[in-house]
């Protein structure tokens, strides 16, 4: 009886994680055809350029805001066909989560949360601009923030190692 006491009181005093989508919403969009009306008198065959950025922002005690942000170039040899930025953000109530772990659950599952969304904004988007659907490819957004650990780690251990130089 006394052990099932202490494991409740051990129980209550650790903090629970909580982590919820509170708004998912269109932050900034941006469509442009550099070429005009020449673009569709070309053969159609495209290089597609993708770059993703995340932000993260606390708004509040436990509520942040993550924004990510695509930009889709699309060429058709060297001239641009149309660039689409998308910056998809939302709000997530975060709660129980410190340092490392809040910094993955921020770069990791938000993004995985919002990709969905910015992806069908470049469809939609494209398709009304009157080109072909781009359906962009899932992201594993857990293997780019452990890349970006893994390279924080060794530019800081290249600089420390330049210090004792």
């Amino acid at each position: 009886m006394a052990e099932e006491q202490n494991g409740a009181a051990a129980n209550a005093e650790a903090p629970q994680v909580q982590f919820a989508m509170q708004r998912i919403y269109l932050k900034d969009l941006s469509f442009e055809t550099p070429m005009g009306a020449e673009v569709f008198k070309k053969q159609w065959k495209p290089q597609v350029n993708q770059e993703l950025n995340t932000q993260t922002a606390k708004i509040d005690e436990d509520l942040y805001e993550v924004a990510l942000t695509l930009t889709i170039t699309v060429k058709l040899e060297e001239e641009t066909a149309f660039l689409v930025e998308v910056k998809q953000a939302g709000l997530f109530g975060i709660k129980g989560l410190e340092g490392q772990q809040l910094a993955q659950a921020l770069n990791t599952a938000c993004p995985q949360i919002l990709f969905p969304y910015a992806r069908e904004v470049v469809d939609n988007v494209v398709t009304k601009g009157s080109f072909p659907a781009l359906m962009l490819p899932p992201i594993n957004f857990d293997a780019l923030f452990a890349a970006a650990l893994a390279q924080a780690q060794q530019q800081g251990e290249g600089a420390k190692a330049d210090a004792e130089v």
